[in-house]
């Protein structure tokens, strides 16, 4: 499974490129922080979209010294559609050591500074309601079917596999999307929505993990000292 780390944006209300800022000088930046705990959640693997400070974003990630590579996104003003695209159809194309073709991956935002490695965890691991109504804020109770998994799913599994963390009910991020699903993705991510759109319009599995993080973002310097 392949973790997507979005983090191409500009930054502007945080005063600089969210991938580069640290909570404290001696902590490392979001951008190290969002790759380790994709590895540390399950990921085998993990795709790097820049953009802003792209170069400086990129030595920091190659250097991290694992299965990391960086994918630019030339129009990463356009918002988070963008990099979704450029990140979905990189991986539409290539191959990973030990991998081969990825069948699903894990697409996170650089600025969550609460998620932690139990949640890629569960969400990787854990299927747990499906969002029948399609609805942008699903009462998890309603509407809603229990799922189990007995095994380890099979590859067209994984490609079918459209699942997201929710947080007491609100979906956020990450969210895992199986290949079936990338074509789709890519034609209906634009501007700052992301596949926001696309879930909406499908049927997918909401994760529960309000138990384990808030999972909002942060895009000023405020917010993220009192996301501690």
């Amino acid at each position: 499974m392949r973790g997507l780390v979005l983090a191409a944006g500009a930054g502007r209300r945080m005063g600089g490129p969210k991938a580069l800022v640290r909570r404290h000088p001696d902590e490392p930046t979001l951008v190290e922080r969002a790759v380790s705990l994709l590895h540390a959640g399950g990921c085998s693997g993990i795709t790097v979209v820049v953009g802003a400070a792209a170069e400086e974003v990129t030595a920091i990630v190659t250097a991290l010294g694992r299965d990391v590579d960086v994918v630019p996104c030339p129009d990463w003003d356009e918002g988070m559609g963008a990099s979704l695209r450029a990140g979905l159809t990189a991986l539409t194309r290539s191959t990973h050591e030990g991998e081969g073709c990825v069948d699903a991956v894990l697409v996170t935002l650089v600025d969550l500074p609460d998620l932690t490695p139990e949640v890629v965890a569960r969400v990787l691991d854990a299927p747990g309601h499906v969002d029948n109504d399609h609805s942008p804020h699903p009462d998890p109770d309603e509407h809603a079917v229990e799922l189990h998994k007995t095994s380890a799913p099979t590859n067209q599994e994984l490609r079918a596999t459209l699942r997201r963390a929710a947080y007491d009910g609100v979906p956020g991020h990450p969210a895992l999307i199986g290949r079936d699903h990338w074509e789709q993705v890519i034609a209906s991510a634009t501007g700052d929505h992301g596949a926001r759109h696309y879930f909406r319009t499908t049927p997918h599995e909401l994760v529960e993990c309000g138990d384990l993080a808030t999972g909002r973002d942060v895009d000023t310097r405020e917010e993220l000292d009192t996301s501690r």
